[in-house]
């Protein structure tokens, strides 16, 4: 039972994580991780703190959001990881609206804490579509 304790444990962590991140309240999220945690964004844009994170967003879009989609969490080896998986909304720096963004965020947690995350989305891809003149879809 202690396993399932911890697994719910960091299931209930990381969804207040990404709450907390899309307020967004950097140093709120900043409980949640662990000393010298590493955070990567699309593309292995290393940071360590989500002060960092809406720094770095705010650069690729006027704002966004995130509808939360499923969230599985299992032990792993020596850890706990979850996946959440949902959409961005929000506007591109033009003030151009866009929806449907898919994302994957990887998170191990250690006694207790969060230790690295793994942030990956069609931001990209879709920028790269919309300069060609294609459909972001």
């Amino acid at each position: 039972m202690e396993a399932e304790d911890d697994v719910q444990e960091a299931r209930r962590m990381v969804e207040r994580f990404l709450e907390m991140s899309m307020i967004p309240d950097p140093d709120g999220a900043a409980r949640f991780l662990a000393p010298g945690a590493e955070i990567y964004f699309t593309g292995k844009t290393r940071m360590s703190h989500p002060r960092e994170m809406a720094a770095y967003n705010a650069t690729r879009y006027k704002w966004v959001k995130k509808r939360f989609g499923a969230l599985d969490v299992a032990p792993a080896e020596d850890h706990i990881v979850a996946y959440g998986t949902g959409t961005l909304y929000g506007e591109w720096p033009d003030g151009t609206p866009f929806d449907g963004n898919r994302y994957v965020d990887r998170f191990e947690i250690r006694n207790g804490k969060i230790t690295r995350i793994d942030v990956l989305n069609d931001s990209a891809e879709r920028l790269l579509k919309r300069q060609a003149g294609e459909p972001e879809t």
